[in-house]
């Protein structure tokens, strides 16, 4: 796998990608979390950010966390796999993701390894937005690239 030579505009368009995975993602968490529906204790990229800056933070410092994390995992997609942009390699990225929020992230904020500190409920918790990360970076790249059809695509 290689850095490949995207265009300024290619690029504008990767961070598009990234910036409205991030915003379809959070809208979609914030509800589970405000509902009920969300296992999770609250938003991840707010613990995080409450992790690392030491102190309690509201939400929108969460949020902005979590779309710079999106963005940056939606550019290094398309940067890296530009003429493979398929929904393998999208969902792929999304499982990496969630194991390193299963192993990594979820211990660094106290929350334990898979997050069987909170409950087991917090590993299918992660799974549906990584999911859905996957998804939407899919779809996204397709609405946005659809100019240059990705290789392995084709019938």
């Amino acid at each position: 796998m290689e850095l490949q030579k995207l265009s300024s505009r290619e690029w504008g368009k990767a961070i598009g990608v990234g910036i409205a995975n991030g915003v379809l993602l959070s809208i979609i968490m914030v509800t589970a979390l405000k509902s009920g529906i969300s296992p999770l204790p609250k938003p991840l990229g707010l613990a995080f950010a409450e992790t690392v800056l030491g102190r309690p933070l509201p939400l929108p410092m969460g949020l902005l966390f979590h779309l710079a994390y999106v963005t940056f995992w939606s550019v290094a997609f398309v940067a890296f796999l530009r003429e493979s942009l398929t929904l393998k390699n999208a969902l792929v990225l999304a499982f990496f993701l969630w194991l390193g929020v299963l192993v990594v992230f979820f211990p660094i904020v106290g929350w334990g390894f898979l997050g069987l500190a909170i409950s087991p409920k917090l590993i299918v918790g992660a799974f549906v937005p990584h999911l859905l990360f996957g998804l939407f970076l899919w779809g996204l790249c397709r609405l946005a690239f659809k100019d240059r059809e990705p290789v392995g695509s084709r019938a």
